[in-house]
């Protein structure tokens, strides 16, 4: 290459390139960015004119990415806090300027921990997308009037039932123990307590009628938050959900091991679950702890049960069917006197 080969090159190279970040900043500024109030009860409501964009936000004073939570309702805030959203295209390729928004708590307004607090999230996107889910098992409750309910994380997803938006190692055992007992599957990948408080408030119980509701939840929330803080927020949710379905009896379990060997994590697990299990008996809770069927003499638990030592295999998935079953079937009221 010559040298007036090599200047061309340069000089054209320089002219897409700007002609690129002409286009990003044309794209940004379609992008609009997003407007963040708060009304008289604390509820903030999050506003664009990018009609085919999506809002995502956060309240946790992290930046919004492409996997933080979508804006799909008001967001409750009377206790303050830092408000950022930025809109992303639908294909989460391309995203606008950030917003972000300080308030201050409303006078007399309590401080709850995060784990209480109502919030959307996306984390396990691209495997399934959390709002499309949500809506989808809305319909699918309030189509089929669902009468027994399971709310949960992964683990719950990843068992079993409709829709299949994701690897469900459970799925033969599901369609074994639940498939004529007009179940419905709400969990969600990635779910911390305060997102299936979300999801209960917004909508996904309001159409069943719900003999029992099964509820396996928190593992998620052991990384950040106390033992107390999840319990409690456990018990928020029990409450909620006999808000929205009374005359439905909860099956509440307690938090499945973890890790390959007792650890900080097991011992964390193991608190949580003493706190909760004082729940049974109060507002037609029953708690149930299987979680020493996954656990080996030696204090291990085998890959046969669970592959990455926190997700049930097949196998183990049987192990957790059978052992909640005659609880259930009672619950049910299926057995005979």
């Amino acid at each position: 290459m010559n040298a007036w080969t090599r200047i061309w090159f340069v000089v054209a190279i320089g002219f897409v390139g700007s002609a690129f970040d002409v286009e990003a900043q044309a794209l940004a500024t379609a992008l609009s960015k997003p407007e963040i109030r708060r009304d008289a009860r604390g509820e903030v409501t999050i506003i664009c004119t990018t009609l085919d964009g999506v809002i995502r936000y956060s309240i946790d004073g992290s930046e919004p990415g492409a996997k933080s939570g979508p804006y799909l309702a008001p967001i409750g805030l009377p206790q303050g806090g830092v408000v950022k959203a930025r809109v992303f295209t639908a294909d989460r390729k391309d995203k606008g300027e950030l917003a972000s928004v300080e308030f201050t708590a409303l006078p007399g307004a309590p401080r709850p921990a995060a784990s209480f607090v109502s919030v959307t999230q996306d984390r396990d996107w691209p495997i399934y997308d959390w709002a499309k889910r949500h809506a989808a098992v809305s319909a699918l409750v309030r189509e089929r009037k669902a009468s027994l309910v399971f709310i949960g994380d992964s683990i719950t997803q990843m068992f079993g039932g409709e829709p299949h938006d994701r690897p469900q190692p459970g799925r033969d055992v599901w369609e074994k123990y639940y498939s004529k007992r007009n179940a419905a599957n709400l969990g969600f990948g990635y779910d911390f307590t305060e997102n299936a408080i979300w999801r209960i408030e917004h909508g996904e119980l309001d159409g069943a009628a719900a003999k029992v509701v099964v509820l396996l939840i928190g593992t998620n929330n052991t990384g950040k938050n106390s033992a107390p803080d999840i319990a409690g927020a456990i018990r928020a949710i029990c409450d909620l959900i006999h808000k929205k379905q009374p005359q439905a009896k909860i099956l509440l379990l307690g938090i499945l091991p973890r890790s390959p060997k007792p650890d900080a994590s097991r011992a964390k697990i193991t608190e949580i679950n003493q706190l909760i299990s004082k729940y049974d008996g109060q507002g037609g809770i029953m708690y149930l702890d299987v979680g020493g069927k996954f656990i080996s003499a030696d204090g291990s638990i085998s890959k046969e049960l669970m592959s990455d030592f926190l997700h049930p295999t097949a196998k183990g998935y049987e192990v957790l069917a059978e052992s909640i079953e005659p609880t259930l079937a009672g619950l049910l009221g299926e057995l005979k006197p």
